[in-house]
């Protein structure tokens, strides 16, 4: 079973400075309310291909680390990581314009568990609290660019 929730945000910057902050990955960990590190472990750090090691909290203690791959690479526009350890799917990040200073950040997650049955049960029950920690981790985005 694959759980869908998506998120949307306006963000008080253009596509590009968001995509910047987006793709800076070390300092995800700063706004993304699951996420306690992130680290690049491939050669490049732009472009399809791109590996990160996420160190992933579970109701706020760090519980494993996910291996992501990026997927798909559309700059300022579309960015889609592929999940890789106990959490598979894929999260999608699209930025749409909307004015000179104005950029619409939705933010997609199709995920389910790696365990058979379980997993399923687990992924249903953990959809609420991921949709409040991707809302939280958007809100704490915006935080960080509306004090730049």
């Amino acid at each position: 079973m694959t759980v869908h929730v998506e998120r949307s945000i306006t963000l008080p910057c253009d596509a590009p400075t968001a995509w910047a902050i987006l793709t800076d990955w070390e300092e995800q960990a700063t706004w993304m309310r699951d996420a306690d590190s992130v680290r690049v472990v491939s050669a490049d750090r732009t472009g399809v291909g791109v590996r990160l090691a996420v160190r992933t909290r579970l109701l706020g203690i760090p519980a494993f680390t996910e291996p992501m791959e990026v997927t798909r690479w559309d700059p300022p526009r579309v960015l889609t990581i592929r999940h890789g350890g106990p959490v598979r799917g894929e999260g999608t990040w699209r930025l749409t314009e909307h004015g000179p200073s104005v950029t619409r950040f939705t933010w997609t997650e199709d995920v389910g568990l790696a365990v058979p049955l379980l997993g399923e049960t687990a992924a249903w029950c953990y959809r609420p609290l991921m949709r409040i920690l991707m809302g939280r981790g958007q809100a704490d985005l915006r935080r960080r660019l509306q004090a730049r």
